[in-house]
């Protein structure tokens, strides 16, 4: 009876105590509960800055592969002869290798951003002061300026790449028509007959490229620079790799340009997106 009367009195003290304790302190304990747990949305919202701080400290390079690089001379050079070489199944020489120096590359101005849209800024640049007299003039000069001869000639994998390759130029040829070198929708007796006037530019598949120069209707005596064009169709397709059309630009080339880069008498000029790691991925394959 004596233990339970004192029992009762124990507790009734207690929530005397709890009733005096001032409510500032319970607060304050609240307060302290609060900025020990911080909640889920506050770390959340912490961890989402810290991500983005890190993407921000980021290279673009390091960001992501789509970011758009332009290749130097060098190696777009390597990339062409490492196409070559592959494409058709040889080593070339020493000496040929030699003879292919960065020189051989027509290297395009601007920013990266733009690699594609201003082939006839380009152009201006890549002829120098001389760029007038060369690509805009129509005026045929007998024994300087023969007719069929463009100084500048675009391959491009189909006719409707071609024509949007002619529409970049078009600020260029409103004096002297572009030819336009391809079979969709065009004869070749047609063609023969454009290149019998002066021609600045022409614009073409390798195919019918190659015919007209083996009928002798289009001329290279005054060819200067060769604008390969790397653009990629839907499907992921380009100029070195849509079949038949790959293998028509090698024969091309072999037959009528290889020999001419070697000397230094034409340039070539990549067009487009061109893989800047082949070295890496070589020295990497050779330490496998």
């Amino acid at each position: 009876m004596g233990a339970a009367t004192a029992n009762a009195g124990a507790a009734a003290a207690s929530k005397k105590q709890q009733k005096l304790r001032p409510k500032n302190s319970i607060r304050k304990n609240k307060t302290k509960d609060k900025k020990k747990k911080p909640s889920n949305n506050k770390v959340k919202s912490n961890e989402k800055k810290n991500e983005t701080g890190k993407a921000a400290a980021k290279t673009p390079a390091q960001r992501g592969k789509n970011v758009v690089q332009r290749a130097t001379a060098s190696q777009q050079l390597s990339f062409f002869v490492n196409q070559y070489q592959s494409a058709n199944g040889v080593q070339l020489s020493s000496l040929e290798l030699d003879s292919l120096k960065e020189t051989c590359i027509a290297e395009l101005q601007g920013p990266a951003e733009n690699i594609t849209g201003n082939l006839d800024e380009n152009m201006k640049v890549v002829f120098g002061s001389s760029w007038k007299q060369v690509l805009f003039e129509k005026h045929l000069k007998e024994g300087q300026i023969d007719p069929g001869c463009p100084a500048l000639l675009v391959i491009s994998s189909s006719a409707l790449r071609s024509l949007e390759l002619l529409r970049e130029l078009r600020s260029l040829t409103k004096e002297c028509h572009a030819a336009k070198l391809f079979s969709k929708h065009m004869k070749i007796e047609e063609q023969v007959s454009i290149l019998k006037n002066r021609v600045n530019i022409a614009s073409g598949t390798p195919s019918r490229i190659k015919k007209l120069i083996d009928i002798e209707a289009l001329g290279l005596s005054r060819l200067a620079v060769i604008v390969l064009d790397m653009h990629t169709d839907v499907k992921g397709y380009s100029l070195f790799t849509l079949p038949q059309v790959r293998d028509e630009f090698w024969d091309l080339y072999r037959s009528y340009f290889h020999q001419p880069l070697l000397e230094g008498k034409v340039r070539m000029c990549l067009y487009g997106p061109v893989p800047t790691d082949l070295e890496a991925k070589k020295s990497k394959a050779n330490d496998d």
